[in-house]
């Protein structure tokens, strides 16, 4: 297992949609345990497969940062189903490093998902797994949570960020 390095914003790796997993193969499995162990070593409590340069449709999620053993979920090809409700709360990125922002969200949802033995799965998800689970799923689409903020405060955190980069203290 490996720490993969986390592609930060501005890349436009960020912004591809990624494809399906067709078939889960060794590579997947290695791939999966690489993705946990960053995820952990962020810490983050989720991290898609495209914030480590990779555009498959594959998500990893623990929002007790690896305390528990049973929070941990792996879920590949995720299709959000259902979705109720509305919350808005900080919310951050590792790609996005430094900065969060109130972001609108459904208060549950239902997904499914292929879990990493291929067995098709359905979670329903409230609190901030439903959170992290829409986050993550927005990566997997090519969208990030700066794309879920209103134009001012968006337009604002962009700016910020270019002045960080041009003066060497943004990754």
């Amino acid at each position: 297992m490996a720490v993969l390095p986390i592609l930060h914003y501005p890349d436009d790796r960020l912004r591809r949609a990624s494809k399906p997993v067709g078939t889960i193969t060794d590579e997947t499995q290695a791939l999966i345990d690489d993705m946990i162990e960053t995820m952990y070593a962020a810490p983050g409590v989720g991290l898609a497969a495209p914030q480590v340069g990779v555009s498959q449709q594959i998500m990893v999620v623990d929002i007790s940062v690896g305390k528990d053993p049973e929070a941990l979920y792996v879920m590949i090809n995720p299709r959000i189903v259902k979705k109720e409700g509305e919350i808005k709360e900080e919310e951050g990125c590792l790609s996005v490093p430094e900065f969060s922002e109130g972001v609108p969200r459904a208060a549950s949802l239902e997904v499914r998902y292929l879990t990493r033995e291929g067995r098709e799965q359905t979670l329903v998800a409230d609190g901030l797994l439903a959170k992290a689970i829409q986050h993550e799923v927005d990566h997997l689409n090519g969208r990030l949570f700066l794309d879920r903020l209103s134009p001012l405060k968006r337009d604002m955190i962009k700016r910020k960020i270019r002045k960080a980069i041009r003066q060497g203290s943004y990754e």
